[in-house]
């Protein structure tokens, strides 16, 4: 049965348990998948389509061998193709009503199987995602500026939608990284815009924090060699390593004996992005709980340095990260 995307939120799916939500617009399947892991009662657990496709009896055994005791359980299974088809076929034969399964695809063309097998039956949910228009970009984009009081342009808003392709993934992406940027300022102007845009060009800054985090020398100095950055890139390369590196603390501090990474990453709030979560917990595991605040001192210490010598910023994140490697080895 074919679902629009607005309809989500208004009905309950009481009785049907397989979903499959596709497309190109990854934010959109993300909020979806969000609203049905709300909507939807169950433990959740996360799987990539190469792992259930390699060993289809790590699905099976989830699904028929589940404990009495059990509560209900909802599988999300990522990166979803035609591959997956046949064993989707033979879980929704043997009907198991305490198991959800929601699969999350890219594109499918008409010619998928597992977009026939979904679209063709009515107990089976679909979901197609599109590219947003700049219409709905646009009031995404107004109501985040609003939320945080910040005074933005009508044109400044344009520029910045107009550089995330049709997806609110990305332009979420790119209002947290404005907001990292602009702390405590209520206004931002559109050359702002463009400098912080454009690093969309350039490594992920994202990517430098995660690599560093995760004590990939190797990749750091690649990233740090093959960069573009600018001077005025350096308060935003530390705010997104602070931003992270108080991530990590926080689950440090809700981590018990009794709790394993994998549990106290699924279970994190705001969630943490399943392509994300191998990240944190590499990182997790390479920095111990009084580490970790060491070096959100030592951002700070940088930051406030950096701020009274802009004209050598990159030399100071870029020494502070290759400080940080080497004290962490």
């Amino acid at each position: 049965m074919i679902i629009k995307t607005f309809e989500i939120n208004r009905k309950k799916f009481d009785k049907e348990n397989f979903f499959l939500i596709y497309g190109e617009n990854e934010g959109l399947k993300n909020e979806i998948i969000k609203i049905l892991k709300k909507n939807l009662n169950g433990n959740i657990e996360n799987y990539d389509e190469t792992q259930i496709v390699s060993n289809s009896e790590l699905l099976y055994e989830k699904v028929f061998n589940q404990s009495f005791f059990e509560k209900e359980k909802i599988i999300i299974i990522n990166r979803c193709s035609d591959k997956i088809c046949t064993i989707i076929e033979n879980i929704i034969e043997k009907e198991n009503s305490d198991i959800k399964i929601i699969l999350n695809a890219g594109i499918l063309d008409k010619k998928s199987k597992l977009r026939n097998l979904f679209e063709k039956s009515r107990e089976l949910i679909i979901v197609p995602t599109y590219k947003d228009n700049s219409v709905t970009l646009a009031d995404i984009a107004k109501k985040f500026f609003n939320n945080y009081k910040i005074s933005i342009s009508q044109e400044t808003i344009n520029l910045l939608t107009n550089r995330c392709n049709g997806d609110r993934g990305h332009l979420k992406s790119e209002l947290d990284k404005i907001l990292i940027y602009i702390h405590d300022k209520k206004n931002i102007n559109i050359e702002e815009i463009y400098k912080l845009t454009n690093l969309s060009e350039n490594f992920s800054i994202n990517e430098l924090a995660d690599t560093t985090l995760s004590k990939n020398s190797q990749k750091t100095s690649e990233i740090i060699n093959e960069s573009n950055y600018k001077s005025e890139d350096g308060i935003l390369i530390l705010r997104t390593f602070l931003q992270k590196a108080k991530r990590l603390l926080n689950l440090y501090e809700k981590k018990d004996e009794n709790t394993s990474l994998d549990s106290l990453i699924d279970n994190y709030k705001p969630p943490i992005f399943w392509k994300d979560k191998p990240i944190v917990k590499r990182q997790l595991e390479s920095w111990s709980k009084l580490k970790i605040e060491n070096l959100i001192i030592n951002i700070n210490k940088t930051e406030a340095f950096l701020k009274k010598n802009s004209s050598i910023s990159l030399m100071l994140v870029f020494d502070f990260i290759y400080e940080t490697s080497e004290k962490n080895q």
